[in-house]
């Protein structure tokens, strides 16, 4: 491969904030929620690098062959791979991560199978060379024309996500867009070049609060300290789910929360505990092994009892569970365990991917 850019290449990142910037020439687009991909094109040879500059090209063949099909012959694309689950309940399309995660698999038989099965599409939002141009030190408003042009009349499952000038517009991108799987607003200042590695974009996301139940706790590997605590949540049928965890304490905040919850430990409590003597077999979420994500990290958990309630912060869901790690806030005393329920959970109005990759008006209206 030799192209005026090769792998890898770290993609440029965006910093959190608040609000969505108000600038003026600011840029806004959808933030979608899948793996950040780098496609590098020369001929036939094709590369699909991850934010970590690892390799994803054997784990998504359906993704390279559209890539030789469609993108320029020579170039080099910053996106995001996704999958589209489509047979949701309420019959609209929407984003699905645990679907894209499972595509990482060691298998190859398994790969190609979920190739068929699950195909990934892909969506271009930057252009970082193109022939034997560099386009880095490009600002990004003309590395989006470039972009534009450069892949003109591309079809699903190749996209080129939209984008608005139009705060107004953004605004309600960002309140209806998370129906559709999506997890919030991506702004770029018209100016800025492509710097790898570097934050000069700007992400907002939703955030919220829960209360939840804390049912056990992972001690972390510096030492007898508390590393993440585990959470959970009831359903209607008043089962508890195990939800996520709180994690990114400091080092005193670790060994305050051992203290907090010595009251909760205790050899009998194995012995009742829901998430060791429930329903494992039907549709109870409990604390898991080791993943592929995981690989060979320990994620042996001590159970206390189900009786402390915490509120925490959380940005989004994934089926039945927080998305991300969620955040503590705070205890909560007041709060009895059985009233923490899926109930509270603010859950967004459904909203079809495919008019957000189309750029449908009802989109943008």
């Amino acid at each position: 491969m030799k192209l005026p850019i090769n792998p890898p290449v770290e993609p440029m990142l965006a910093r959190s904030v608040p609000e969505i910037p108000t600038a003026e020439g600011m840029t806004y687009e959808p933030k979608w929620d899948g793996f950040r991909c780098i496609v590098f094109r020369d001929g036939d040879e094709v590369e699909l690098t991850s934010r970590g500059g690892k390799t994803l090209t054997r784990y998504f063949p359906e993704v390279v062959a559209q890539a030789r099909a469609q993108v320029p012959t020579r170039c080099v694309v910053d996106g995001e791979l996704i999958v589209i689950r489509r047979n949701n309940p309420d019959g609209q399309p929407r984003l699905d991560f645990e679907l894209l995660s499972q595509r990482i698999h060691p298998a190859a038989s398994r790969v190609a199978l979920l190739a068929e099965t699950t195909p990934a599409d892909f969506v271009a939002f930057d252009l970082l060379a193109l022939d034997d141009e560099a386009l880095l030190d490009q600002p990004y408003a003309r590395r989006r024309a470039r972009l534009e042009a450069a892949l003109d009349g591309v079809a699903p499952p190749v996209h080129v996500t939209q984008i608005t000038n139009d705060l107004a517009t953004a605004r309600r991108w960002f309140e209806i867009f998370e129906g559709a799987g999506l997890d919030g607003l991506v702004a770029k200042p018209a100016e800025i070049p492509y710097e790898p590695g570097k934050r000069l974009m700007f992400k907002v996301k939703h955030t919220r609060t829960a209360d939840v139940v804390v049912a056990g706790f992972r001690w972390h590997r510096s030492g007898p300290v508390v590393g993440s605590l585990l959470l959970g949540l009831y359903d209607e049928a008043g089962t508890l789910h195990h939800v996520g965890v709180s994690a990114s304490f400091t080092a005193r905040r670790r060994r305050e929360l051992l203290d907090e919850l010595a009251a909760y430990r205790g050899a009998d409590v194995a012995a009742t505990h829901p998430w060791l003597h429930g329903d494992h077999a039907g549709a109870q979420r409990i604390p898991g092994a080791p993943s592929r994500w995981t690989g060979t990290k320990s994620l042996e958990w001590e159970p206390i009892r189900p009786e402390l309630v915490a509120e925490v912060g959380y940005d989004a869901m994934e089926g039945n569970r927080f998305r991300h790690t969620a955040q503590f806030v705070r205890w909560r005393p007041d709060r009895q365990p059985r009233s923490c329920t899926y109930d509270q959970l603010d859950r967004p109005v459904r909203f079809d991917v495919d008019q957000v990759l189309r750029g449908d008006p009802a989109a943008t209206a």
